[in-house]
């Protein structure tokens, strides 16, 4: 996987992110979602360094990236932190500014960065997410039982750490392989490496406090910004799974149009890991818009 990519790690926002980077060209940050890894863009990176210079990082908490102790009110995992560490990645690899392609947890991520650094980033793409706020707030019946973990990984420390770390494989082919496609996506080498980062020290609890600052401080974030009014102003491409939870419980196109000025976007013929289920479609889709 990655040919050609070099795996290195740096010190930025007071952290330790993991990343591969490989390619020429205009920067492109690939920000992946849970409970994976930057290997997630394993099927595309090297289609997509033929432009730019791509950057495959680890989230803080996630991977072979640092994960730091929980705080109180959970902001040393909020996506704002999360934003800090990844425009630090890129401007320590010279890239001050450059475009977005994120899934699930990483796209949650890249809103906020494009939201705080909106000078940073030229134009972004999110795979398979609606605004969390709105995800949260508009909660049904059918969301929940799709999405349980949501609801699960935020109870209080640490028992669901404890459950996590008692067999982190069954928990990631519990929650990979109930969506659309199973476990049919995921390659074995790939797979492995997912299971060798979910098994490391601090992962569970990088994992739970990710969607603790979900539902908590990122929701604050989130309000604030718009009761402020401030939207996001970049070209945002926005793409669902159409056999996926996201598209089915909420209307995706819709729900960004309310927060962001300058949105496209459509479904996809597939569940919710696009970049390892379809990987040619996704290709056709965010290579003309990005470049």
């Amino acid at each position: 996987m990655f040919a050609g990519f070099q795996k290195d790690q740096r010190l930025v926002n007071g952290v330790q992110i993991s990343y591969r980077i490989g390619g020429t060209g205009p920067g492109l940050l690939l920000l992946h979602g849970h409970p994976q890894t930057h290997v997630i863009w394993h099927k595309i990176a090297e289609q997509l360094s033929q432009h730019f210079t791509v950057v495959a990082a680890d989230l803080r908490g996630y991977g072979d990236s640092s994960k730091p102790p929980a705080t109180p009110d959970h902001s040393s995992y909020s996506k704002r932190e999360m934003g800090r560490d990844m425009v630090g990645l890129m401007r320590e690899l010279g890239l001050s500014t450059f475009s977005i392609l994120a899934h699930d947890r990483g796209a949650r991520v890249a809103h906020r960065l494009a939201l705080d650094h909106p000078t940073s980033v030229t134009r972004m793409a999110l795979l398979d997410i609606a605004p969390t706020l709105a995800m949260y707030s508009q909660t049904n019946e059918a969301f929940a039982r799709a999405y349980w973990h949501w609801f699960f990984l935020i109870r209080p420390a640490p028992l669901p750490e404890m459950l996590l770390e008692a067999n982190p494989e069954q928990y990631l082919r519990s929650v990979m392989g109930s969506r659309s496609a199973g476990l049919t996506p995921f390659t074995d080498e790939a797979f492995a490496e997912y299971l060798r980062c979910a098994s490391l020290p601090g992962a569970a609890r990088g994992v739970c406090e990710d969607y603790r600052a979900s539902a908590s401080i990122d929701l604050e974030h989130d309000r604030a910004d718009i009761d402020a009014g401030n939207h996001l102003t970049l070209p945002l491409l926005v793409l669902w799974g159409g056999e996926g939870t996201v598209g089915k419980c909420f209307e995706p196109l819709k729900e960004w149009q309310k927060v962001a000025t300058d949105v496209r976007g459509k479904a996809l013929p597939g569940g919710h890991y696009l970049a390892e289920e379809i990987p040619e479609e996704l290709l056709a889709e965010v290579l003309p818009f990005l470049r």
